[in-house]
């Protein structure tokens, strides 16, 4: 299994074998308390006139995302986990439009044989999903700040993730910590927070989740995000207080 580290949008449009598409901060952490809260399918899309054509066409459909990490106008949800983890979303369709998160991963999808997107809270099974299949190449893609300039969050759980894969151990405890003081977390507390506080301790929730999150085509082209569990369960680590 080779490696390769990528970052950002034009990372993403690199990536070949299976891609792996990160955005801890806040896309990648949202799909997975969406899927645990009851949610059917996601359909990531590139643009929010996308998103809101998708609504129009199916109005039982719900949209969640974000632009300069706000909630977008007649948007159901923000691009936040703590709105999403207790919704009502048994059996639903959520519309996903988000800076980063989701247009990586229709870059992704451009050269790569297989795209599964990850974050800390289900980094475990995601690994365990790759090492099953074994693929030849592996593409880790940091996706950064609005996809165009570096993010530690990203780059730290990309770290991670290739660590696992290669059976090298991890130090969790200080991450939280570190991430705390980082200039992308400065989104959750004081005076420049913009979005939910809480976000930050779920968006670290490590290995939450047992389960992976991998993008299909639907029979009309369109990619969608599906839960899908590893042959082999992992066992979750201990969760750290962020």
């Amino acid at each position: 299994m080779r490696i390769k580290m990528l970052e950002l949008l034009s990372g993403a449009e690199q990536a070949t074998g299976t891609a792996v598409v990160i955005d801890v901060f806040r896309a990648c952490s949202v799909a997975c308390y969406a899927f645990a809260a009851g949610a059917e399918r996601m359909l990531p899309v590139d643009t929010v006139e996308d998103a809101r054509a998708l609504r129009v066409a199916h109005p039982d459909y719900l949209l969640a995302g974000e632009r300069n990490c706000l909630k977008l106008e007649g948007f159901d949800f923000g691009n936040s986990p703590s709105e999403v983890k207790d919704a009502p979303l048994a059996g639903k369709t959520l519309v996903h439009a988000t800076s980063a998160g989701t247009r990586g991963l229709f870059a992704a999808m451009g050269n790569a044989d297989r795209v599964l997107t990850c974050s800390f809270p289900n980094i475990s099974a995601t690994a365990q999903a790759i090492l099953e299949a074994d693929p030849e190449v592996v593409s880790i893609v940091a996706m950064g700040k609005a996809g165009m300039t570096h993010a530690p969050e990203d780059k730290l759980c990309a770290m991670y993730l290739a660590n696992l894969l290669q059976g090298v151990p991890n130090a969790f405890a200080a991450i939280p910590k570190f991430l705390r003081t980082a200039p992308s977390a400065a989104i959750f507390f004081g005076e420049t927070a913009i979005v939910p506080e809480e976000d930050f301790g779920l968006c670290l929730a490590l290995d939450a989740f047992d389960f992976y999150l991998e993008a299909v085509r639907l029979s009309g082209g369109h990619p969608a995000l599906t839960r899908r569990y590893p042959e082999h369960p992992v066992t979750p680590a201990d969760v750290p207080a962020a």
